[in-house]
């Protein structure tokens, strides 16, 4: 199987140094900015294309690793090319294989195939993702056939459905981006405890990564601990009386799921006054 990547940004400088690194035959790169499909050749051992209907000629699988605003775009300007039988796969975590319009039509398969890892670095990165998991959607044609090629690194990967791409991109915006966001909340209000930023970090640390630890181990309903774990509506009252405006409707929505977590691990807890609240 000869891979190609249209698009030389992080995701396919990655990507192709992955799979290079485990002996796939990677043709090599093509991309609008000559210079970085040149450096990703490099970096990669493979080959620059200065265009890419040769890179789609010399290549199986051809992986548009452009912004997911150019996916789009960028198909519909190759699609009419000489295209039968070729695979062709994105990397989006919200875009579904859908958004290849017309292709079985043309003779060739779509698929999106998306490692669930924050890829920050185009020379780094690589070393991360064998213990990424991948989802993989897309045509039934090869379905299997790109799942056996995948874990064929080692990787665990999972089929989801063309129809959940957009939930399951949602959860993985929740288990990361929106950590951040909490991370950020919270060394916001210890600063305006007298927290130096630094030190503010260095607090939640502990707090973070041990119930980290524990929702991984026992999963999130063994791991509730606080004020609703407790049924302590005085603390909450408190909380939602000294916190700033802006994050006040932040709390409350969290303190909802707590509730539903609690009633798991509690069934026989009252929560109506925190409900209430």
């Amino acid at each position: 199987m000869k891979i190609g990547f249209i698009g030389a940004g992080k995701v396919g400088t990655s990507l192709g140094k992955y799979f290079s690194t485990h002996q796939v035959t990677v043709t090599g790169f093509y991309s609008r900015t000559e210079a970085s499909a040149k450096e990703a050749a490099k970096f990669t051992n493979t080959n620059f294309y200065p265009n890419r209907k040769q890179l789609i000629a010399d290549s199986d699988v051809i992986f548009l690793t452009v912004t997911d605003s150019a996916i789009a775009p960028v198909w519909e300007s190759i699609k009419h090319e000489s295209i039968q039988g070729k695979i062709f796969c994105h990397c989006s975590g919200s875009l579904s294989s859908g958004i290849f319009s017309d292709i079985r039509h043309l003779g060739a398969y779509g698929y999106s195939i998306h490692p669930l890892y924050a890829i920050s670095s185009k020379t780094e990165s690589y070393k991360d993702l064998a213990h990424a998991l991948f989802t993989l959607e897309g045509d039934s044609a090869y379905l299997q056939k790109m799942r056996t090629f995948m874990e064929g690194f080692g990787n665990d990967v999972q089929i989801i459905s063309t129809e959940s791409k957009a939930l399951y991109h949602a959860a993985a915006v929740f288990a990361s981006n929106h950590m951040v966001a909490l991370a950020y909340i919270a060394t916001n209000l210890f600063q305006q405890c007298g927290f130096s930023s630094e030190h503010a970090l260095q607090a939640i640390a502990p707090l973070m990564e041990g119930n980290l630890a524990h929702i991984l181990a026992d999963g999130p309903v063994a791991s509730l601990t606080g004020p609703v774990e407790r049924n302590d509506i005085a603390t909450i009252q408190r909380h939602l009386e000294c916190l700033p405006a802006q994050y006040q409707a932040v709390y409350r929505e969290l303190t909802k799921i707590l509730v539903d977590i609690g009633s798991q691990r509690h069934p026989n807890a009252d929560y109506t006054d925190i409900q209430q609240l």
